[in-house]
């Protein structure tokens, strides 16, 4: 609102201009202010922002109350004069003379700026993480297993995410407005003039003179000059950085695992200025103009109605603006500098690039041997930001879901693939068992036990060693068994523990222990196997089981050894047995298979302490031509481990018989022919139904020299099954067969097992029972008729005269005694243990003839060379008999 005169001149100096912004629904009321010198006239109004024209309105201009249907509102209001100035009428006109105006205060500069307004808004924003991740197998890049298939404990998960660096969100806002500047602008006018004046002179003439006139008018007019401002806030803002990533799986320790940034992740940084002067308060500015001298003549001029507004322009300041400030990594976003007039626009915070992949990374996660197999565990994953300093409102942290994470199985492999030492180096079974591992009684065996093996074909799992996840490996036995070294007896079906790295383990089979066909039961327990586990064969495919178990069948098998020959009744041995003739004291000299024991160690006996008896093996060398004479027995004895003590067990000798020149040629097998003087037929073939001579001995004969130990253990334990008079017998004649078979009975038999360091919780009388010695002896008729084998004799008396002289008997060489030893069980037609394989077999697998250290090649002391199959025990002389030193030893 300004003030004029009715002509135009302002009445700023009277009157100040009004100035306001309008507030919608404020009323504005326009009353016209009062001045003595001055009378209210009317009043011109504009509501499109330009000066109002027109003709003056009488009355006041109107009020109202602001609806914000026009944006400015200018008003004019005119005043006339209410006196009469000088020279302006006679004094008769209506009105007084108005006294000299006073000088005008000049209008005070001033600035008078709109509220800022909002011009636009800049908005950026990227707040989803977009996180992903994933739980995978250590090494990353080379990952040993495929999680989410299966993963055994003790192994290592990595968790890897990755997420926006950072998200933002804000907003910028422009301000616009202007700065209306008051700006009085003073020029001084010099005015001059001349004026006639009268004037009386020294002569009392009035006269006329010439007078130079001037002042000084000084005018002050006002202009207003707007400045327009515009700059950026920064009224939203946010900005996080990661604080770290979890995630929760069962194979995790704790279920979880936390993921805080590597060094590899770099913080935003952030500088943010928001309190800040955006328009600092403009000052007022005044001007002036040069002065200017005005020369009227001869009248007083007129002050000039001069436009000064290019002065105040020139004065009025553009106006000092700044944007709030943003620097963000480094990078300015939003210019803080104060600068002219309008800010510069602000620029956009850069889009957050993915973090790579060691920022959120951590391997090395061991996943505990407590977590018991289970299949696809979900995987759950969230990842937090925080905000950064500088952040607007007071923002919270915000967590955001992981997306894209695998799954976990976790299953601890164990595998069970053992095996048993088949000891068929010493399985002396006639008819062994295919596909069993032979276990022989009183020797080492060996279980292995790997931890490797077939398992899942998926990765990390196949064919290989799983000892790292095998907590236990065990074995159980059927039966009793020692440790190696016979330290530690464990009983029959006792878990055993067996270190896991260890392959192989020796035990060692009591002497006791029944023969037959037993079970042997493995397991591998894993790492993460929980109190009640269950088992799979071989492997535990299926993971809800935590046991690899596996059997191996085995069969345990006894012993047939230790033969030897102890006593020749013929005169010629007497002193190699006895001490003197006649005694019967035993010199301890005996002729055994070899000289290695029952495993093949040296037993100590040499040359010529060694089977087969023949010419040389007399120990004085005095009867280096002797061997034994025909019809002269032989004492020998053997013995067997297992299953041999019960009264059913017996064991057959089958002799066979070769001929043999006396320098080791033409060797073959023959038939045996003798007389039998008791029922006197002629020429009775050994073998024959014709043959009915019989042999008996007696057990506990002074000749034997068997200690009484030996005998009473024997009896107290046969009596256990019924044999009571087993002493009794021992000091009898027992029938043990005829010359083609002998048949070894309990009658014969004693019982030498281990009497003492028993465990506690064996039978005493089984461990006794448990090794068995077999006695018998054995001869050859004393006037024997020897044919090649098969020869027919009947035959040949039929168209020969048969006489004891016939030159089909075969007489200048050595008759050969050859065994077979066979073990029977429980009443059983079919062998069960056999000394030595027979020609064209393949079993026993077992040879223990040849494994006590038998030479098949013999000689005598002119070094004549013979062969000496497996078997061979005693050469008796073809030509001399026991008749020649007129005594025997057999009926005959």
């Amino acid at each position: 609102m300004k003030y004029f005169t009715e002509d135009g001149k302002s009445l700023a100096s009277i009157f100040p201009p009004r100035q306001e912004s309008m507030v919608v629904g404020q009323a504005y009321d326009f009353t016209p202010p009062t001045n003595p010198a001055f009378t209210y006239v009317g009043y011109k109004k504009s509501t499109t922002g330009t000066a109002p024209g027109g003709t003056i309105q009488q009355g006041n201009a109107p009020s109202f109350t602001y609806d914000g249907s026009f944006e400015s509102y200018t008003a004019y209001l005119y005043y006339k004069a209410a006196c009469l100035g000088p020279g302006q009428g006679t004094g008769t006109e209506t009105g007084t003379q108005c006294p000299p105006p006073p000088e005008p205060e000049p209008e005070q500069p001033s600035v008078v700026c709109t509220p800022p307004q909002s011009a636009g808004v800049k908005t950026g924003s990227l707040m989803n993480s977009s996180a992903v991740g994933k739980i995978k197998a250590d090494v990353r890049g080379s990952e040993k297993f495929e999680v989410a298939k299966g993963i055994p404990t003790s192994e290592s998960l990595y968790g890897n995410v990755w997420a926006k660096e950072y998200l933002y969100n804000n907003k910028f806002e422009k301000f616009t407005g202007t700065c209306t500047f008051t700006v009085p602008v003073s020029k001084t006018y010099r005015l001059k003039w001349t004026e006639k004046e009268e004037y009386e002179n020294s002569k009392g003439e009035t006269k006329t003179r010439t007078v130079n006139k001037s002042r000084s008018v000084t005018v002050t007019p006002s202009y207003e000059i707007v400045r327009y401002y515009s700059y950026w806030t920064i009224p939203d803002l946010q900005v996080y950085r990661i604080v770290n990533a979890k995630l929760n799986n069962y194979a995790f320790q704790g279920n979880g695992i936390v993921i805080e940034p590597g060094s590899s992740y770099k913080v935003p940084t952030m500088d943010v200025e928001t309190e800040v002067m955006n328009l600092p308060e403009p000052s007022s500015v005044s001007a002036s103009a040069p002065s200017q001298t005005i020369d009227g003549g001869s009248s007083e001029p007129d002050v000039p109605d001069e436009n000064l507004q290019s002065y105040a322009e020139e004065k009025a300041p553009e106006l000092d603006v700044r944007n709030d400030k943003l620097v963000f990594n480094g990078e300015t976003v939003m210019d803080g500098s104060m600068i002219k007039t309008k800010t510069k626009e602000p620029g956009e915070i850069k889009k957050p690039l993915s973090i790579d992949e060691n920022a959120l990374y951590r391997p090395g996660n061991v996943i505990p041997v407590t977590k018991t197999n289970k299949a696809d565990n979900k995987s759950i994953g969230t990842i937090e930001y925080s905000p950064l300093d500088g952040s607007l409102s007071d923002p919270e942290n915000m967590r955001q879901p992981i997306e894209d994470l695998n799954s976990v199985t976790v299953h601890t492999p164990v595998v069970m693939y053992p095996g048993v030492s088949n000891d068929k180096e010493h399985n002396q079974k006639v008819f062994p068992a295919v596909g069993t591992a032979a276990l022989v009684l009183d020797r080492p065996f060996t279980v292995t036990i790997p931890t490797s093996g077939p398992h899942r074909e998926i990765r990390g799992y196949g064919n290989r060693d799983y000892a790292k996840y095998t907590a236990y490996k065990q074995v159980l036995f059927e039966f009793d068994v020692f440790n190696e070294d016979k330290g530690k007896y464990i009983p029959a079906n006792t878990w055993i523990d067996i270190p896991v790295t260890q392959l192989e383990t020796i035990f060692r089979m009591p002497v006791w222990v029944d023969e037959g066909k037993y079970t042997v039961h493995f397991r591998s327990i894993a790492e993460n196997a929980p109190d009640h586990f269950t088992w799979q064969s071989m492997a535990n495919l299926d993971l809800a089981n935590h046991v690899a178990i596996n059997t191996v069948p085995v069969e345990v098998i006894g012993r047939l050894y230790d033969f030897k020959v102890t006593d020749i009744t013929d005169y010629d041995w007497e002193t190699v047995f006895r001490t003197k003739k006649g005694s019967s004291e035993p010199t301890d000299a005996a002729y055994w298979v070899g000289p290695n024991s029952i495993d093949g160690a040296p037993r100590g006996n040499t040359f010529p302490y060694l089977l087969p008896i023949r010419p040389g093996s007399h120990p004085n060398s005095g009867y280096k031509n002797v061997t034994v004479k025909t019809g002269y027995s032989f004492k020998f004895d053997f013995k067997t481990k297992g299953n041999h003590f019960g009264p059913k067990n017996h064991v057959k000798v089958v002799p066979t018989f070769y001929f043999v020149n006396k320098d080791g040629t033409n060797r073959q097998k023959v038939d045996l022919y003798y007389h039998n003087q008791t029922t006197g037929q002629k020429f009775v073939k050994i073998g024959s139904s014709q043959d009915t001579v019989t042999r008996s001995m007696v057990l506990n004969s002074p000749m034997r020299n068997i200690v009484s130990t030996e005998l009473s253990n024997t009896a107290k334990y046969v009596a256990t099954y019924g044999f009571t008079d087993f002493m009794k017998q021992a000091g009898k004649k027992n029938t043990i067969g005829s010359y083609s078979l002998l048949d070894l009975t309990q009658r014969v038999r004693t019982l030498i097992g281990p009497t003492s360091d028993i465990p506690k919780t064996v039978d005493p009388g089984r461990a006794v029972a448990s090794i068995q010695k077999w006695y018998a002896e054995y001869s050859l008729p004393a006037a024997p008729y020897v044919v090649p084998a098969g020869f027919n004799i009947a035959e040949y008396g039929r168209t020969n005269r048969l006489t004891d002289n016939s030159p089909i008997f075969l007489k200048d060489g050595y008759i050969v005694v050859n065994f077979n030893i066979e073990t029977y069980q429980d009443g059983s037609a079919t062998p069960h243990l056999r000394y030595y394989r027979l020609p064209g077999d393949n079993t026993p697998l077992d040879n223990q003839w040849q494994l006590e250290g038998y030479s098949n090649v013999a000689k005598d002391k002119y070094g004549h060379e013979f062969a000496a199959p497996d078997g061979d025990v005693v050469y008796y002389h073809a030509d001399l008999s026991s008749y020649d030193d007129f005594r025997s030893s057999v009926t005959h």
